[in-house]
């Protein structure tokens, strides 16, 4: 491999829900007995599920899986409601770890479903978002991903809203959005875009360094939809070599020249880390940033309320004052610094 330089998209990886998701589960690994369960991944990552899995984490598919009376964490793409009710029926301790970009989404469905609309969904058919989001209004909502299935919609007597899954890229919304406003003109929309502003700014980073790559490689697994749109956003930019690779051992042995390396959502940064020590670049590398991202989600409120109880009681314990227990700062605490933590446990 003879690869001379590598430009590394700035953002990457981690977006700010995958980063509460993650650090929330953590929580519950280290506060109950396993086995804890989670409703679907926590995040579509195979290096992050694998690790979960080695502390006696358990994923289902089902949550009439789980043991009645065991912990349960529904995963950060959001849940149908009956599923959350289902969870809190069956488990002892419930934590809803779903990204507040979703729950900005689900809750505009709900909010249109009950003024009569019909809403027109942009979402890719079987990703666990989307199927959550439109388990909210099942019989006020309609999902389409292509031109050609907004052609194929019916004419609405009810006013339309148009919708989004938050992790589509705008290649992906675009078109499809157009589309929908040609066929409904009066199709209302939020004021804000639902579409993720980290999967904007990591799309935004890949295309300013593309021009200038002999390959790119993108980072995370297949089933996640952002990186999977990083990928073909690459490819559609007329890059010569794209590989998507869940680590450095995937990566080809004939890379040469000026490759670029970005990283999905949910892509830890020591894939990245292990990645660019694979390639080894001659003129080692360029860091390439399009924006700040700084956005900060909190751990769910029952994971702030034990965060609180952990606190006092060990305040408690060592006699120190109670406001001792109150400096916890998780803004500070990086999500990666947790996974490196769970592997060496």
């Amino acid at each position: 491999m003879t690869v001379d330089r590598v430009l590394l998209a700035e953002p990457r990886g981690f977006c700010a829900g995958v980063e509460m998701a993650i650090k929330a589960l953590a929580w519950m690994v280290r506060s109950f007995e396993p086995p804890v369960y989670c409703y679907h991944e926590i995040v579509h990552n195979k290096i992050v599920v694998q690790r979960f899995e080695a502390q006696g984490v358990v994923f289902v598919d089902e949550i009439a899986d789980v043991p009645v009376g065991r912990p349960i964490m529904l995963s950060a793409h959001g849940s149908a409601p009956e599923v959350v009710a289902a969870a809190r029926a069956r488990g002892s301790y419930v934590v809803d770890s779903v990204c507040p970009l979703v729950t900005k989404v689900h809750h505009e469905v709900k909010v249109r479903a009950g003024k009569g609309y019909r809403i027109v969904y942009v979402g890719h058919e079987g990703h666990e978002e989307a199927v959550g989001t439109m388990a909210v209004a099942p019989d006020s909502i309609s999902r389409v991903e292509s031109i050609a299935e907004v052609a194929a919609l019916p004419h609405f007597d009810e006013p339309v809203a148009l919708l989004a899954q938050t992790t589509l890229s705008h290649r992906d919304w675009e078109g499809v959005a157009i589309a929908v406003r040609e066929r409904y003109p009066s199709v209302w929309s939020p004021g804000r875009s639902d579409l993720c502003f980290a999967t904007t700014n990591r799309q935004s980073a890949l295309m300013a360094m593309a021009p200038r790559c002999d390959a790119i490689v993108v980072i995370g697994s297949a089933n996640s939809s952002n990186t999977r749109a990083l990928e073909k956003l690459a490819i559609a930019a007329g890059c010569p070599q794209v590989f998507r690779v869940n680590g450095a051992e995937e990566l080809p042995d004939d890379l040469h020249g000026t490759v670029g390396v970005t990283a999905g959502a949910s892509a830890p940064e020591e894939l990245v880390e292990a990645i660019i020590a694979r390639l080894n670049p001659r003129e080692g590398v360029e860091h390439l940033r399009v924006t700040e991202e700084d956005e900060y989600f909190p751990p769910p409120r029952n994971i702030r309320d034990l965060q609180s109880a952990i606190g006092f009681a060990a305040a408690a314990m060592s006699g120190g004052p109670a406001e001792r227990s109150l400096m916890f700062d998780d803004r500070r605490l990086a999500a990666s610094d947790v996974l490196a933590t769970l592997l060496s446990s």
